[in-house]
């Protein structure tokens, strides 16, 4: 009943004295509001508090049962036992757990990205769907851009720094515009050609509006007041929305499906998982791992490249 509760209880139930007689009514094909994945987190916490109330007797153990599947020792192998000096050592495994679902990631297609550049406006809208798409970064990274961390020389030497060629470098700031890089540790992504070339068509757009040269930020308004100031993230995604209509897309791409894309590219294209998540920035490489799994193409490709047992047996005698 609880998990009944947590799943299809709203806002606005979710404030009803349950024991005044408070209800949830969910009638057929109503669409839950807490996903499978928050509904664990929840149980975890109350299994935690009802556990902390048991071992400290501020609640009766009889309790432990109704959430737990209890066992002991005594029926594992000898080799997976403890070294308890044969004392009996109880296992508990939750017996409330919904199944979570395999997360699918949900990218830009590169249809969706190509027709974004065609209905992009200015260089700078371009220059933005490609760092987007094409360095995978995120829409808080983007607007913090300085445009002293952007690398376009073969041999970055000169500028203080060892990465060669073209590359960005993504650091973490307090950013009056409200930027913000998610991770604490700094890194750099490579750029390829397309994003160069988009770098080239932004300065000289930028040349063109004196107010911007006094910013240090990589982008800025250009068209519109306050005219110089460092792009807010919402205005990325207004510019996504936009662009996404322009286009005549059936949904608005959000900035963090290129990002997934730029992710799902690089584990179609053979990246492996520490490429990936170095380049995306996780600090974990389980956040990368959503990227592994295959496009179907790749599954028919896999297939193919496997010789048949003709091949092998050489030419029939």
């Amino acid at each position: 009943m609880f998990i009944t509760w947590l799943r299809h209880a709203g806002p606005a139930a979710s404030g009803v004295d349950v024991a005044s007689g408070g209800q949830v009514l969910a009638g057929p094909g109503v669409e839950p509001v807490r996903g499978a994945r928050r509904i664990n987190g929840v149980l975890a916490a109350v299994r935690g508090l009802v556990t902390h109330a048991v071992t400290t007797g501020q609640a009766p153990g009889r309790l432990m049962p109704l959430i737990y599947e209890l066992a002991d020792e005594r029926d594992l192998p000898v080799q997976a036992r403890g070294d308890d000096d044969g004392r009996m050592v109880w296992r508990m495994r939750a017996r409330h757990r919904l199944h979570e679902p395999e997360p699918l990631v949900d990218r830009a297609s590169d249809a969706e990205i190509v027709a974004l550049l065609r209905a992009c406006r200015s260089a700078r809208d371009r220059l933005v769907v490609l760092l987007l798409a094409r360095a995978g970064l995120r829409r808080g990274e983007l607007c913090g851009l300085r445009r002293s961390d952007v690398h376009l020389l073969l041999d970055s030497r000169l500028l203080g720094c060892e990465v060669e060629r073209a590359h960005v470098h993504v650091v973490r700031r307090d950013n009056p515009n409200g930027a913000w890089a998610k991770s604490r540790r700094q890194r750099w992504v490579p750029l390829d050609f397309l994003v160069v070339q988009a770098f080239d068509g932004y300065e000289f757009e930028r040349l063109a509006v004196p107010r911007a040269g006094e910013s240090d930020f990589l982008l800025v308004n250009l068209f519109r007041e306050p005219v110089g100031a460092a792009m807010r993230p919402d205005a990325i995604n207004e510019l996504m929305s936009a662009c996404s209509r322009r286009a005549g897309l059936r949904r608005a791409v959000r900035p963090h499906q290129l990002r997934h894309a730029f992710g799902s590219n690089l584990a179609d294209a053979g990246s492996g998982l520490d490429e990936i998540a170095e380049l995306l920035g996780h600090a974990a490489m389980s956040s990368s791992q959503v990227y592994l799994h295959p496009d179907p193409t790749r599954l028919r490709d896999a297939i193919d490249r496997v010789p048949s047992p003709r091949e092998l047996a050489g030419p029939a005698r």
